[in-house]
This record gives structure tokens, C-alpha cells and sequence, in this order.
């Protein structure tokens, strides 16, 4: 076949397989299929001939994946944001081609820098491909959605979690990935060398994860709360109507109501506007609920300070005895979103033009200071609103603060900008992660789904069904205690990383021989 075809071939064969890596996340959760179409990429692109074209094979396999699996920006911009269909079409491609060069720059790299196949598979690729998964979550601001680690929230592989968080993961899945496409490169050749390295790969890693996942590095805390989590489900586009608030408040007032609980927590931005435009009657109704009810009740606003500088926030009411002030004029219990989403609240140096384009209110908004915790209830609870939820880095802060430290993790969103599509249940699975990495219980509340409860192993012990209206409520118990992860954050993952890179370079002219 000729040089062309060959490429254009391979190229098709690796948009597949990253289409079927894309699938490997939720709502399927097969981790499997993922290492195998990461090993099929691996072991794609050391037929490359050249670094230019393993970065094409590279480039290919992510437009396959994060055109399926992120496919949701687009309704987000059209559907929502009134952005024209063939420009909102044309942005979700040039998204999805920005994250591709991440992936394209790892397979590069890699055939650049490890011309034997034996080593690129077995150490270069997978540690430049975590290295790019990395650097993905972190470039301007960073877009970490779809992690290859997360991929393995369930399965032995999420034991290394704890360790190393999901960057950790990315590279032990890239590991039996490679270790895979070595095997299956050269299945004929008997070399007992590289099948010891195989072997030890899938020991290593796989039994690793396992005994990791049967330590537990926190436990309980104190007597358990009763939580009620407000999943209202107001459409996105009936939030802005001229009777927004008053339908907002009327859904969230309607299921706060119910047996007294030590906690109600309600979605991020239940209403559209900031906190001095809501009718003072509705934030007094929340307040002397909390004071009647002895409930601790917390929901998602804007809170403009000075005016005209916008806060993604949560603000929280705690009981109070009867003879306290309850007026308005008494100080919250607040947290301000410090991880904002490019072009939905923040705006980019020279897209303001972009941004225009959609109906998109409040586009341009501050970030918070402080990841100090709130006590509500009894426990300390460390928040994060939507997008921060993808930045275990950041959630992390909070046990760094000089403060008491977190026993619970609370996310409050609202993912009525991707109606029903992979968005939600994906980032059910993100949060999973959040937990395995600190081994503290987290609860959701959120406007469309997932509202859940995920318990300190990272299960999902109850969940209200995506695109209704309810409350759930259950017992919670807070944990105390730190995993290395809390403690080091990414820095294990990223030695790691690099300590193989220096290995493998170390190795070039004494390379796993693949003959």
C-alpha cells in the first residue's frame, strides 16, 4: 500500500478507536474497551513512518473521542445560547480539534524521541500520554473533561486513585495499554524478557490497584446527618423569563418542604439574577425555614460585589436561635466558584466577539479567593460549583487552609445547558473520582442530574433519575482523615511520570528487544 493510503488508512482506524474510547466513559463504563483502544493506538502509531504522521494518528484518535464524548458543547451554544447552528457546529469542532493536539503531541513525542518500538510502547507513550493529560487539565485554565483516568472509577485501577488521583490512573491505564500493544505486536516472537515486562506491568498495576483499593486512609466521624438534596429541574430556558424567580422559588420552596433534616442543600444559580434583584421576601422565606426548622439550608446565587463584578456563589443559611437577627442585613455563610468555565463566565483576551454571539447572561464573571470550608450541620463542608468539580488539585485546598478540616465534600450545578446528553452522567463519574481521591463522601445537588449521594468508596449509594423533579434524602456520615493524594496532590503522578521518561531515555540504545 502506498505511504498515503497507509496513513489515511490508520488514520480512520484510529478516529475509531478513539470514538470507542469515548464510549469507555459513563453512562457504559467499560474500562476495558478503553485500554484496548488506547493499546490500539499505541500500537498504531509505531507503523508511523515519521513523528509528523504518529502526531496525525494521535490527532485522529482525539477528534474520535471528544467528538462523541463532548458532543454536548454544541448544545450548549445552539440550543441554549442561540448561537447559529453551522457556527456552534464549527466552535464544537475547533474545540475538539484544540484538545486533540494534546494527545497528537504525545504520539509525536514519542515516535520523535523512542524510535524502538519496544520502548516507545512499553515506557515513552504511556508517560508522555499522562504528561499530555496533565498539561490538558492545566493550559489556560485547563480542560480536563473526560481524563483518560476517569474511565476507572470502578475496577482494580481505581485503588491508585488515593495515591496519585486520576492522573495517577492515566498512567497505569496507559501502562497495560502499552504493555498490550506489545504483546499484541509481537504475539509470534517468543522473548522472555518482554514478557516478563508484560507480566510485570499487569502485576504491578493491576495488583497494585487492588491492594490499594482495600486500604481505607479515613473513617467516620460523628453521628450521621439527615441531608434533603433539591433537584428542581427547571428548563434552562424558562430560567430567564420575566417570572423566572418567582417559578425558581416556588420549585425549590416546594421540595425543601418535608420531616425535619439537619441539611438542605439546592442547586448552583437557582435564581438568574444577583442576590440584591430577588425579591427579599424569597431569601427571608430560606432563612426562617432554616431558623424554624433548626436546618442548615444552602443554595447557588450570584452576589454582585461592587456592583457590576459578578460571583458564581453558594450562600448558606445556618439555624438560628429564635432570638437572634434574622434580617437580611446579617452576614452569610458564603463560597465563591475560583474555577471558572472559558467563554460560559469567563472571557478570554480577544473573544468577546464569540462570546456575543450567544445569549449568554452574566458571561463574564470573578473568581473567588478561598477554599476555606463551611461548617453547616456539624461538618465542615468543602464546596465546589460545577466545573470546579473537574480539578481535584483545587477540591483539595480545603484540607490546606490552617482551618478545621473537611469531612464532607458538597457539588451544587446546573447542567440544564446540556439537556439530556453524556454531560450529566459524566460528570456524576468526575465527582466518583473527587471521591476516590480523598475518601470523603460527597453529596450533588444539582438542577437537572445528577443529584446523588457517593459514599466515602466512591459509590453511588442513591440518585434521583436525571430530568425530574424530587428531593432525596438519606443519612450521611462525615469522615475524617487524609489520603496521599490529599497531601501531594499530582506531584506523585507527575514524578512518577517523569522519572520514567528519564528511564526510557536512559534505555534508548539499551532498548527492550522486540526480536
Amino acid at each position: 500500500m502506498k505511504p498515503r493510503r497507509r496513513l489515511l488508512l490508520h488514520a480512520f482506524l484510529a478516529l475509531l478507536a478513539g470514538a470507542l474510547h469515548a464510549v469507555a466513559f459513563a453512562p457504559w463504563h467499560l474500562p476495558m474497551l478503553q485500554l484496548l483502544a488506547l493499546a490500539s493506538l499505541f500500537a498504531l502509531s509505531t507503523r508511523a513512518t515519521s513523528a509528523l504522521n504518529a502526531a496525525w494518528l494521535g490527532f485522529a484518535f482525539a477528534m474520535g473521542w471528544f467528538g462523541v464524548g463532548i458532543s454536548w458543547v454544541y448544545v450548549s451554544m445552539h440550543v441554549y445560547g442561540g448561537m447559529p447552528a453551522a457556527l456552534a457546529g464549527a466552535a464544537t469542532a475547533a474545540f475538539c480539534a484544540y484538545l486533540s493536539l494534546y494527545p497528537a503531541l504525545a504520539l509525536g513525542l514519542a515516535h520523535k524521541l523512542f524510535p524502538h518500538p519496544g520502548l516507545q510502547l512499553a515506557i515513552g507513550t504511556p508517560a508522555l500520554w499522562m504528561i499530555s493529560e496533565w498539561l490538558r487539565g492545566t493550559v489556560f485554565t485547563g480542560f480536563p473533561w473526560l481524563a483518560s483516568g476517569y474511565a476507572h472509577t470502578d475496577g482494580p485501577l481505581a485503588g491508585w486513585a488515593p495515591l496519585a488521583g486520576v492522573y495517577g490512573v492515566t498512567l497505569m491505564a496507559a501502562l497495560l495499554a502499552g504493555a498490550l500493544a506489545l504483546l499484541a505486536l509481537h504475539a509470534s516472537r517468543s522473548n522472555m524478557r518482554r514478557y516478563a515486562w508484560i507480566a510485570a506491568m499487569f502485576i504491578v498495576v493491576i495488583g497494585g490497584g487492588s491492594l490499594a483499593r482495600t486500604h481505607l486512609w479515613t473513617q467516620p466521624k460523628g453521628a450521621p446527618i439527615n441531608v434533603r438534596l433539591v433537584q428542581a429541574n427547571v428548563p434552562q430556558n424558562l430560567k430567564f423569563e420575566p417570572n423566572g424567580i418567582a417559578r425558581a422559588f416556588d420549585a425549590h420552596w416546594a421540595l425543601m418542604q418535608g420531616a425535619r433534616v439537619d441539611l438542605v442543600a439546592m442547586p448552583e444559580s437557582i435564581f438568574p439574577v444577583p442576590m440584591r434583584l430577588v425579591p427579599p421576601i424569597y431569601l427571608q422565606a430560606f432563612r426562617d425555614f432554616a431558623r424554624s426548622h433548626q436546618t442548615a439550608v444552602i443554595f447557588g446565587i450570584f452576589l454582585e460585589e461592587p456592583r457590576g463584578y459578578y460571583f458564581n456563589s453558594a450562600v448558606a443559611y445556618a439555624p438560628e436561635p429564635a432570638s437572634a437577627d434574622t434580617s437580611l442585613e446579617t452576614p452569610l455563610r458564603r463560597y465563591s466558584k475560583r474555577h471558572l468555565v472559558p467563554f460560559g463566565e469567563f472571557i478570554p483576551p480577544g473573544f468577546r466577539w464569540f462570546v456575543d454571539l450567544m445569549k449568554m447572561p452574566i458571561g463574564d464573571q470573578q473568581r473567588g479567593s478561598s477554599a476555606q470550608p463551611i461548617e453547616l450541620a456539624g461538618q465542615q463542608v468543602a464546596l465546589n460549583i460545577c466545573y470546579e468539580d473537574l480539578f481535584g488539585a483545587e477540591i483539595i485546598e480545603a484540607w490546606h487552609t490552617g482551618g478545621a478540616a473537611p469531612t464532607l465534600l458538597l457539588n451544587i450545578s446546573n447542567l440544564a445547558w446540556f439537556n439530556d446528553s453524556l454531560a450529566l452522567p459524566q460528570h456524576l463519574q468526575i465527582s466518583r473520582m473527587r471521591v476516590l481521591e480523598t475518601q470523603h463522601p460527597m453529596l450533588r445537588a444539582t438542577n437537572t442530574g445528577a443529584t446523588a449521594i457517593i459514599d466515602a468508596r466512591g459509590d453511588v449509594v442513591a440518585q434521583l433519575p436525571y430530568l425530574t423533579s424530587g428531593a432525596l434524602e438519606a443519612r450521611v456520615l462525615g469522615y475524617e482523615g487524609i489520603t496521599p493524594f490529599i497531601r501531594y496532590g499530582n506531584w506523585p503522578a507527575l514524578a512518577l511520570a517523569a522519572l520514567l521518561l528519564l528511564c526510557a531515555l536512559s534505555m534508548r540504545r539499551r532498548a527492550i528487544p522486540d526480536h
